[in-house]
């Protein structure tokens, strides 16, 4: 092992034995080395903004904090494709930077062979995407924010005959479909809720009123079209029922 994986799998060693942690010489033994050597190890992985603790005495030694890292995440080719196929075909641009740094992770951890895999079996697949409109990237960042956050953005709106209105909106949801993205808003100008293109929102300010309208928290309901949950996928213990 050259010192670089000894480091990695050190802090790993270190993470998975808990508060408990280990001592110099477990850890010599552990990774076949000298005392000495791990010592320098542990220096360099302080050095490296490792969070280690120290614990003197005759149960003392060396932890480090569970949540500082995750164990290395092995994708199976069929896995690696598929997330390479939704990415594919939504690419929104909102999350265009985020897709491929997501997808730069999973390529990077995967071995030659099943990436080799990966990239045959995708070089299989096509995928029909309708051209639509994206709202200006700036202007998509700041309304992203103000839906996330629950702020009153103004916004300067150009409907469909080319009229511009500014009008202050209290955010809800962005919503993505075949035709573009979508923002719905109770709209203080005309005192109801309203569903705006992003692509026609030429300019997006947060403002410093308070919200005072109840955030929406239904589902969306779209004559022809059905509405799905981005959401559910980061629950994947929902999908599978407890044993009773």
């Amino acid at each position: 092992m050259n010192r670089i994986d000894r480091l990695y799998a050190l802090a790993e060693e270190l993470r998975a034995a808990g508060p408990r942690g280990r001592t110099a010489r477990q850890l010599a033994a552990r990774f076949e080395v000298s005392v000495r050597t791990i010592e320098r190890d542990l220096s360099a992985l302080g050095q490296a903004g490792v969070p280690l603790a120290t614990k003197q005495g005759r149960t003392g030694g060396y932890s480090v904090d569970r949540a500082m890292s995750l164990p290395p995440l092995n994708f199976t080719a069929r896995e690696a494709m598929a997330v390479a196929v939704a990415l594919s075909g939504s690419d929104q641009v909102l999350f265009a930077r985020d897709s491929r740094t997501a997808l730069q992770k999973i390529v990077a951890a995967m071995p030659k062979h099943a990436l080799d895999e990966a990239r045959t079996a995708a070089a299989k697949i096509r995928l029909l995407i309708r051209p639509t409109p994206d709202p200006d990237g700036d202007v998509a960042e700041q309304i992203w924010r103000a839906v996330r956050d629950n702020q009153v953005l103004r916004i300067f709106y150009t409907d469909g005959d080319g009229v511009e209105t500014v009008r202050d909106v209290e955010p809800q949801h962005w919503v993505v479909g075949p035709k573009g993205s979508y923002l719905t808003a109770w709209c203080h100008l005309r005192r109801e809720d309203r569903v705006f293109r992003m692509d026609r929102i030429t300019k997006a300010e947060r403002t410093p009123i308070l919200p005072h309208r109840p955030q929406a928290t239904g589902d969306l309901h779209v004559d022809g079209f059905e509405t799905k949950l981005p959401a559910v996928a980061l629950h994947p213990e929902d999908l599978f029922p407890t044993p009773t």
